[in-house]
């Protein structure tokens, strides 16, 4: 099956978790983010802005920020590229060109400053395949980094296998609930 047709069938198994399964999964998800050495070592941490479907990110964005970590998120610039902008007080949000919550503002982080990279999926395999939404976005910025690559997915979205090409990243870590 190539890429589109598992992404289609993905979203449809998505669709149907159960939103106890959701809920109980996230917090399983956050939990072991932050027990993760990765995240206990780094000092700054890339991560991405959750949608409703999505593993929640907001608690560790928090207990990154109380831990005294430099905090960035992404910001999608022309396809298929996209910036880490820190997060500050004055961080202003609005709706990106995909609908999901971007920095209006804010300093750019350098790629080799960021430590972890949490980035989202579709789909990934338990060895670090990562499925993405198809916009080569994080593939793009992830190439660039020196980072602990680390993707965060719901057990029930695993997928055995998913064909790579030459521009997709591994990722170092997969956490689940």
């Amino acid at each position: 099956m190539d890429k589109k047709e598992l992404r289609k069938t993905v979203y449809k198994k998505a669709e149907e978790l159960d939103a106890g399964y959701k809920q109980n999964a996230k917090e399983g998800i956050s939990r072991k983010v932050l027990e993760s050495k990765a995240f206990r070592d780094a000092g700054t941490v890339f991560v991405f802005l959750n949608t409703e479907n999505e593993p929640d990110t907001g608690r560790i964005l928090e207990a990154a920020k109380a831990a005294g970590k430099r905090v960035c998120v992404p910001r999608c610039k022309e396809k298929p590229f996209m910036d880490a902008v820190e997060l500050t007080e004055e961080t202003r949000f609005s709706a990106g060109s995909f609908g999901i919550r971007e920095p209006e503002n804010g300093r750019v982080v350098a790629p080799s400053d960021i430590d972890l990279a949490i980035v989202p999926c579709v789909s990934v395999t338990a060895d670090g395949r990562r499925l993405g939404h198809g916009g080569g976005f994080y593939d793009a910025f992830l190439s660039s980094l020196d980072a602990v690559k680390m993707c965060v997915c719901f057990k029930k979205l695993l997928l055995p296998d998913i064909p790579v090409t030459e521009r997709d990243v591994n990722m170092d870590i997969v956490i689940t609930e």
